[in-house]
Parts: C-alpha cells; sequence; structure tokens
C-alpha cells in the first residue's frame, strides 16, 4: 500500500472546500482525484479528524493465529511434511482453509522454514 497524503495537504483540501469551492475545483487546485477530496471532507464529518487511518492488520490476527504450538508439536513429530501436506491436515483437522503459501509464510515467521543445505549435497574434490 501506498503512504497517505499528508494531514497538512488534507487540511488544506478541507478548508479550500470550506470557502465555498467546489468538491473538483479543490481537486484541480490541489492536483488530486476527486474522490480524495470527498473523501476529506467526509472524513472529517465523521471522525472530525484528518488523521489517516491505519494500514494493514493492526491486531495481527489471521486464520492461523493460536496454531504455532500444534504446527511445531506436528512438525516435531513428522519433519518431512510438505506445504501442502501440512495444508491439507489444517483442513481436515482444524477447517482452516488456507493456500500454502500462506501456511509458507507462517512457517518463515515461526522460524520454522526449511531450506536445503546445498553444501551437503556437493561432490567431494577428486
Amino acid at each position: 500500500m501506498g503512504k497517505p497524503h499528508p494531514v497538512e495537504l488534507r487540511e488544506r483540501v478541507v478548508a479550500f472546500v470550506d470557502e465555498n469551492n467546489s468538491h473538483r475545483e479543490a481537486a484541480r487546485h490541489f492536483r488530486v482525484s476527486p474522490k480524495f477530496v470527498n473523501d476529506m471532507v467526509k472524513l472529517r464529518r465523521e471522525t472530525g479528524s484528518l488523521a489517516p487511518k491505519l494500514q494493514g492488520n493492526q491486531e495481527r490476527r489471521g486464520k492461523l493465529k493460536g496454531l504455532e504450538e500444534w504446527v511445531r508439536g506436528r512438525l516435531a513429530d513428522q519433519g518431512d511434511l510438505t506445504l501442502d501436506e501440512l495444508r491439507l491436515e489444517l483442513e481436515q483437522v482444524h477447517d482452516i482453509s488456507v493456500h500454502r503459501a500462506s501456511v509458507g509464510y507462517w512457517l518463515h515467521r515461526l522460524g520454522l522454514s526449511h531450506k536445503k543445505n546445498t553444501t551437503r549435497h556437493r561432490a567431494t574434490p577428486a
């Protein structure tokens, strides 16, 4: 996601509209979209503030939250599980449907990602 517009610009746009200028005139004057002007006027009317809303998942909650111990135990029992097998078990055991990439990102965040050790597979010098 991109960065939100600065609060100073937001204030100047809304002040320009408050001076009885139209939303389209404000958009042309400040070189922003008419939707941005509409959203800023609406935001001030509803919240009384022009501060941007927080972006992203602030609570860091997701479908897989709370299953960390289960996956650690599962990988301790059978360490050669593939992402697809783990995803299938999550669906069968916990009734959670997620993409295999989500499982991979989740394992990486938990420090459980597995990468082959290429030095083990190299040919020994003659």
